[in-house]
């Protein structure tokens, strides 16, 4: 029984290495925001389950900085990337904090937190730029956030519930 549980943890870990190797090299390159937030959104709460809240929360800072080195994030953006890293952070902690309650509700509790610490600290940080570029990064951090991290967090709970770890969650 024992070794039936470790070879299951390191299936569920490896499944969850994979994964998000495989979006975080592969979601920068679509270059577009709605399916690349979507995706990153769902590693971040498949990543939760599969890996644990630690291994979720290391995951936050990679998603920016390979669309800053990708060029997918502009360069200009650099001073935003560590509130974006935040706000992932504040989905990760979100979601596993509410997720054994329940799930739906951690899901859009998560995504309007993430949403809302975005915003709110990119909105600041943007202000002391006036320029068009601040004006396109301020609507990036906004509401697409929101949608993307509900969409990723809805597809991870169909994904999780087909390899069933649904009871799990």
């Amino acid at each position: 029984m024992e070794q039936t549980k470790s070879i299951s943890i390191v299936n569920s870990f490896s499944a969850g290495f994979f994964l998000f190797a495989g979006l975080l090299i592969f979601a920068p390159l679509l270059k577009n925001q709605m399916i690349t937030g979507t995706l990153v959104n769902f590693l971040l709460f498949s990543s939760i389950v599969l890996l644990g809240r630690k291994v979720a929360l290391g995951f936050c800072i990679f998603p920016s900085v390979i669309s800053l080195a990708s060029g997918f994030l502009p360069f200009v953006l650099a001073p935003v990337v560590p509130f974006i890293v935040l706000s992932n952070a504040v989905l990760v902690l979100t979601f596993d904090f509410f997720r054994k309650k329940n799930l739906y509700f951690a899901v859009a509790a998560a995504s309007l937190l993430k949403f809302l610490f975005l915003w709110s600290t990119s909105f600041l940080v943007l202000s002391v730029f006036e320029n068009p570029v601040a004006d396109k990064v301020a609507l990036m951090m906004g509401y697409p956030q929101f949608f993307t991290a509900l969409a990723g967090g809805f597809l991870a709970t169909l994904f999780l519930g087909i390899i069933n770890h649904k009871k799990e969650i």
